[in-house]
């Protein structure tokens, strides 16, 4: 008898030695490497204990029609929706995971009808309550609540991330509405312009002191500024179709502030026009570290790894024993070979214990998937968080372009007016030809439909920045 205590007693050490590894708790990545924004000094320069991802996106765009769009787009958004609905359904899932802990119960009442060699038929019948528990030694349970538990937190990081991105196409949208009014305001100021130079030269025509080239040349640029026009307006409605999807509604017109109430138009800096339109004048990226608690990619990565570190475990407590409580307590007439009446009260206990000894490989392939995915994940993990700094690198440099081209268009725009303004005189004057005219007018609109265009990239460019730093998920 001590022999076989002995046994079972080293076999059970020998259990919880090799095992050990079923129980331990995944550690969440904390390092992220210190280069990941890049090199570059001007973008070393950024960084600072403080982030513009902290600030929420109400705080971010401070512009109320735009405000009142994101809610309305987060609110009916099918996408979120969808990312809301996968959250309930792991919900319900760990919430599963976590009663696994506790004992089934059943009622299965059971009645029987019998006869023998002709004899009077016999009635039986039984009413007992059945109960079942799994004893969780070798962590199975835990571990698959535990992964049950990875799983909601992706899903949870998953809304964010659509959030996130539900946010950063709003504005987006919404700032190249403006920047097309702005446009097409251009084009019909230049439409109104061209169309008086245009009736002066037919004029002049008529009257013998211009060449019919010359009016051609000039309906020509004109009608060239009416097709712009169309395909401006175009262009605007084909935005608010894209914004109305993101609502889930049918197309309709996009309410929003004129071009340079909450934009960059009419600022004498790129600093300040940044600090209009979002509330901040210096643009903090933070410190790469704070990736891991600002972007919900990054977040997701890591539970990703989390769950598959946990299906590893449970792949690995399947090569150990199982054991199962099982009674059952009711009211039954069936004695074995006899009838009783009344019924009496039946109680059934009992303990299974079951050992896999050959499963047909099945439990070992089990076993290799769950690691192979683990690495696979580990991978992508690092590579995630590659792409996160290469996005904010990539975002940080379009801002720097933006700032640099804006003195350089502003002022494109001034000489291009003043050239525009002096050739014209020199043709009044017989000084200069028509050719001259028509490219100073459409260098000048050129050039103002480009300045327009910038504003726009540098809105972009911090709005891309605000978001790959981990922004607008609150």
């Amino acid at each position: 008898m001590k022999r076989v205590s002995y046994i079972l007693v080293t076999a059970a050490v020998s259990f919880l030695l090799t095992g050990c590894g079923i129980y331990n708790k995944y550690e969440q990545k904390s390092d992220t490497p210190a280069d990941a924004f890049g090199t570059d000094a001007s973008i070393q320069a950024a960084t600072s204990d403080s982030t513009i991802a902290r600030m929420s996106w109400r705080e971010f765009f401070t512009d109320p029609l735009l405000q009142e769009l994101i809610e309305r787009v987060l609110a009916n958004n099918t996408d979120l929706n969808s990312a809301r609905i996968a959250v309930e359904k792991s919900q319900a899932a760990l919430k599963a995971a976590k009663l696994a802990y506790l004992p089934s119960l059943a009622f299965a009442p059971q009645g029987t009808l019998s006869s023998f060699d002709n004899s009077a038929a016999v009635k039986t019948y039984n009413l007992p309550l059945q109960l079942s528990m799994d004893i969780d030694v070798f962590g199975s349970i835990t571990n698959k609540k535990r992964a049950a538990k990875a799983v909601l937190l992706q899903a949870q990081m998953q809304e964010e991330a659509v959030r996130s991105n539900l946010v950063s196409i709003t504005a987006q949208q919404y700032f190249l509405l403006q920047v097309l009014d702005r446009q097409l305001e251009v084009l019909m100021q230049t439409d109104s312009l061209w169309n008086e130079s245009l009736q002066t030269e037919q004029a002049l025509w008529e009257n013998g002191k211009a060449y019919s080239t010359a009016v051609n040349q000039m309906e020509a640029s004109y009608l060239s500024v009416k097709t712009q026009i169309v395909d401006t307006r175009r262009n605007i409605r084909s935005v608010e179709n894209a914004i109305c999807k993101l609502m889930a509604i049918s197309p309709q017109h996009i309410n929003r502030q004129k071009w340079g109430s909450s934009t960059l138009h009419h600022a004498e800096a790129m600093g300040d026009a940044e600090e209009r339109m979002f509330n901040t004048k210096y643009l903090k990226i933070g410190v790469p570290a704070q990736l891991l608690e600002n972007r919900p990619d990054i977040r997701m990565a890591n539970h990703a790894m989390e769950e598959a570190f946990y299906n590893t475990a449970a792949a690995r407590s399947a090569f150990y024993p199982s054991i199962t409580l099982s009674g059952s307590a009711g009211w039954t007439n069936s004695g074995g070979g006899f009838v009783v009446d009344p019924g009496k009260l039946l109680l059934n206990a009992m303990a299974q214990l079951t050992q896999p000894i050959f499963a047909r490989g099945k439990l070992i392939a089990n076993k290799k998937i769950a690691m192979l995915t683990e690495e696979d994940l580990q991978k992508k993990y690092v590579q995630t968080v590659i792409n996160a700094g290469n996005e904010v690198n990539e975002a940080m440099a379009d801002c720097i372009a933006a700032r640099e081209k804006h003195t350089y268009l502003q002022r494109q725009v001034q000489v291009l007016h003043e050239a525009y303004t002096g050739t014209h005189e020199l043709m009044d004057n017989g000084k200069a030809s028509y050719l001259e005219v028509l490219k100073a007018q459409e260098s000048l609109l050129d050039a103002q439909l480009g300045s327009a265009m910038n504003m726009y990239n540098a809105a972009e460019a911090v709005i891309a920045l605000y978001i790959a730093l981990g922004g607008g998920t609150n």
